[in-house]
């Protein structure tokens, strides 16, 4: 591997829908540039990226992959991402540190669901993008097709560089409208021929070459006056023409190819080579106090860690963007983000599995480190004294949850170190260890993302589990008020324990009068933790009750409010007004009102029309308009209410509210009724009553889990 300088380092990520070919248009790419000496397959599972025994089994990517190889004076760095929504995780972090994406199409499918969910990430993050129509080879590809789909879906900035000579089964050959020449390939691929533009093609191929040249030069005034002037731009002109334009995101090319039969990878990387932002050329990166890094060898080191993998028995391997400066073997960093200094002792550039050792990297590479002992993903290194933190990577909501059952008890402590470990490796999976359900909560992006944690913590950590749906956190309440009182007196020889308590316990909410027809001498608001308010009152005439034990009464109530009198969840919104009692002189004592304050709250609890609420939340549903009917259907089903809807670009946007018992299941539900083009975020809402007949079950459940306890 040469030495190369920031501006001859470009860093690719391939996306694309699952099957459009990413990870075969790679091996290409590896091939043509000598950085392997055959080309691999998915069906003999030896391809450089997809070398996980998980990968292989499946047949398909499910973890980005880095790779490198050498284009003539240029470094190029290959990030191959899945192409499932569920590992779209991995999409996000790679988008995080490549100069510019390359969208693969299957051009026999035109443009998919996982095109499109990828595409918003690219959209929004404004990366330089190149789209790649794959699979021109087989019999029901098409390219204008494809184009078509691509400008409606991604807009009209899609511009065609190359097209198909004849796309099919003989497909061999493709006609560049920028270098005005066909390229037609030999049986094997590889380097292809230069001709001459067919007669009967020389007028499509020039009117695409004017609206490529035209594209180029609207996004530069000093172009566009040449392109008036002269009707055409030069090479140069073109080439600073096409870097502007595809940096601010202006400018989509679409190559074509056939990565089955390495036909046009050469033309895509000569492209990257000629065309393409280095991070040298791209906007500097943002800090997370707003100020700009720019990619520099000559200022100070500052690393991005954008991913973590993680390996039993081997250790975590931390893979870094070098943002600015130079790392070298032996340096000591600042983690930016604790505070912890960590020395690089080891680096590696990497190809797929294999590692090869380097002594430093420059601003603009990707490399990988270990031992790393307090550094992970979305970390910042830094050198001594620099005060910077990259900004970090936003991964999005997870979409199911479920809740894990350990078959053997033992294992717990073992899995909680696996789980560590797989979230290290992925941010998308979260591990709630749930205090209140009393259940380890694991979300995650969908189902298959949910197999993939399966079969890893089974088939690497050796620990049997199953997945269960998740307790639901619900909360009670009451809804009139009650006087109550209650005696607490008990006698063992010697001093025994007396307190009496009388209060009055009503629905609390904002902006709630004081009790009309008592003496009020104190009143404390407690937010609780769990959501809601605690108010307490002290009413107390005649000193029947020291203020000393009011403390003691309190405690006793919020005690009995975590395990509230239905189905021991969460007590909320209640008022508690304290305005008589009795005590002892010997015999009273903090554990005595404690004990009284707690009865006496749980029998007027039971009295006052008791309420058992759960949690509603948000749901917002992104689908086609053909499909609204079947998704709104489905929503009601779930005893959700429609709010409203609207028109979100090509998708029309259904706002609604829904309880969460009833979103369990959700995303594959959804997933079915659109085909996959749907998606949907939640976000929690409210506490509202469940219906009368759910709560009769749940005290019927809980009768059951006391009697078995």
């Amino acid at each position: 591997m040469n030495d190369h300088d920031s501006k001859h380092i470009k860093n690719v990520v391939l996306v694309g829908h699952s099957g459009s070919g990413k990870t075969t248009l790679a091996e290409c790419m590896l091939f043509e540039a000598g950085a392997i000496n055959r080309r691999g397959s998915i069906a003999e599972k030896n391809t450089v990226s997809d070398y996980s025994e998980l990968e292989q089994e499946r047949g398909n990517s499910i973890f980005s992959t880095v790779m490198h190889l050498d284009w003539k004076d240029t470094k190029i760095n290959i990030i191959d991402t899945p192409g499932m929504g569920d590992f779209v995780g991995e999409v996000i972090s790679a988008f995080k540190v490549a100069d510019t994406g390359v969208m693969v199409i299957n051009a026999a499918n035109g443009v998919e669901v996982g095109t499109e969910l990828i595409w918003e990430y690219a959209d929004h993050l404004k990366k330089p993008m190149l789209f790649v129509s794959n699979h021109l080879d087989e019999e029901k590809a098409d390219f204008d097709s494809t184009v078509e789909q691509a400008k409606d879906r991604f807009g009209r900035k899609v511009t065609v560089v190359q097209y198909p000579y004849n796309q099919g089964l003989d497909f061999n050959a493709v006609i560049d409208v920028l270098n005005m020449v066909m390229y037609q390939f030999g049986p094997e691929g590889g380097k292809p021929e230069k001709l001459a533009i067919p007669d009967e093609e020389k007028d499509k191929a020039m009117q695409l070459h004017n609206e490529l040249i035209e594209a180029i030069a609207e996004n530069d005034e000093g172009l566009m006056e040449r392109f008036f002037e002269k009707g055409t731009l030069e090479e140069t002109d073109m080439q600073k023409g096409l870097l502007i334009s595809i940096r601010n995101h202006e400018l989509f090319p679409m190559f074509c190819c056939s990565s089955k039969h390495n036909m046009g990878s050469g033309r895509i990387m000569g492209f990257i080579d000629y065309c393409c932002p280095s991070a040298a050329h791209m906007h500097p990166e943002k800090l997370t106090n707003g100020a700009d890094l720019p990619c520099n060898v000559a200022n100070p080191t500052v690393a991005f860690v954008f991913k973590t993998v993680s390996e039993p028995h081997l250790g975590d391997m931390s893979l870094f963007k070098v943002c600015s400066g130079t790392i070298s073997t032996g340096d000591d960093l600042v983690n930016t983000s604790t505070g912890n200094t960590e020395r690089i002792s080891q680096m590696f550039l990497l190809q797929g599995k294999k590692r090869v050792t380097i002594d430093k990297a420059v601003a603009g590479d990707i490399a990988a480190t270990v031992k790393l002992k307090k550094t992970h993903t979305n970390n910042t290194l830094a050198a001594k004294g620099q005060d910077v933190e990259v900004q970090p990577i936003h991964f999005p909501e997870p979409k199911v949850i479920a809740a894990i059952q350990v078959h053997n008890k033992g294992d717990e402590e073992k899995m909680g170190l696996a789980l560590n470990h797989i979230h290290e490796e992925d941010p998308t999976i979260t591990i709630d260890h749930n205090m209140e359900l009393k259940q380890t909560l694991i979300t995650a992006q969908g189902e298959l993302h949910m197999a993939m944690l399966k079969w890893k913590i089974e088939h690497l950590y050796n620990i049997q589990f199953d997945f269960i749906k998740p307790r639901i956190a619900y909360r009670e309440t009451i809804q009139k008020a009650v006087r109550t009182d209650y005696r607490h007196k008990k006698q063992s020889g010697g001093a025994g324990q007396f307190a009496e308590v009388h209060m009055l316990v009503e629905p609390w909410y904002e902006g709630m009068p004081d009790p009309p027809d008592l003496t009020v001498r104190g009143r404390e608001e407690h937010p609780l933790k769990w959501g809601g308010k605690l108010v307490y009152y002290n009413c107390i005439v005649g000193g029947s009750i020291d203020n000393r034990f009011l403390p003691s009464i309190l405690k006793g109530v919020m005690e009995k409010m975590e395990n509230g009198p239905l189905t021991g969840s969460y007590v909320r919104d209640v008022r508690v007004c304290v305005f008589d009692g009795k005590m002892h002189p010997v015999d009273s004592n903090d554990m005595a009102f404690k004990t009284a304050g707690m009865m006496a709250f749980k029998n007027a609890f039971r009295e006052a029309d008791p309420k058992i609420l759960e949690p509603i939340y948000d749901l917002e549903v992104l689908v086609p308009a053909t499909m609204m009917g079947d998704v709104m259907g489905d929503i009601q089903t779930r005893r959700g209410i429609v709010m409203g809807m609207d028109t979100d670009g090509h998708y029309q946007k259904i706002n609604a509210r829904v309880p969460l018992v009833e979103l369990y299941d959700y995303s594959s539900s959804l997933r079915s009724i659109t085909q996959g083009r749907g998606k949907f975020t939640t976000r929690y809402a409210e506490y509202a009553p469940v219906p009368f007949d759910l709560q009769q079950k749940l005290l019927a459940e809980h009768q059951e889990e006391l009697a078995e306890a």
